[in-house]
């Protein structure tokens, strides 16, 4: 059984949730991320910022990304998988939540990310397949 654990990149970073979008987006660029975990200030994991949220939720919107704080583009509780859950279970959370990467915890500690491309390799090619078509529709 391959678990998050296996397939995740670890070593993880987060954006700080009073951390404005533009230091957040300089971050991204220098990491080779499309996404960052949020975290608070109470080293609890808030949500995921993607480049997506960045042009669409702060530069479409008109607001100024020095200005804004990614703390604000954090929706609830963030979507998560357990770094010792079995490959199965992230597809079910990213088909059921509609999310291209998940956060991994261990505990209450974030330890690394999963994206649809790990899953790919990680799995045969049906459950791909049926990912891909799930995140795909509306």
């Amino acid at each position: 059984m391959t678990t998050a654990r296996e397939i995740m990149t670890s070593g993880t970073e987060c954006v700080g949730e009073n951390e404005n979008i533009l230091d957040a987006a300089r971050k991204m660029k220098d990491l080779g991320v499309g996404a960052l975990p949020i975290c608070g200030t109470d080293n609890k994991l808030k949500g995921v910022l993607t480049d997506r949220d960045i042009v669409v939720k702060v530069l479409g919107a008109g607001k100024d990304p020095a200005d804004c704080a990614a703390g604000e583009l954090a929706q609830g509780e963030a979507v998560t998988i357990g770094a010792d859950d079995p490959a199965e279970e992230i597809l079910r959370t990213m088909t059921s939540h509609k999310v291209r990467r998940l956060p991994v915890i261990d505990g209450h500690t974030l330890v690394g990310m999963v994206a649809t491309a790990d899953v790919a390799r990680a799995l045969p090619d049906p459950q791909v397949g049926d990912l891909v078509e799930a995140l795909s529709t509306d």
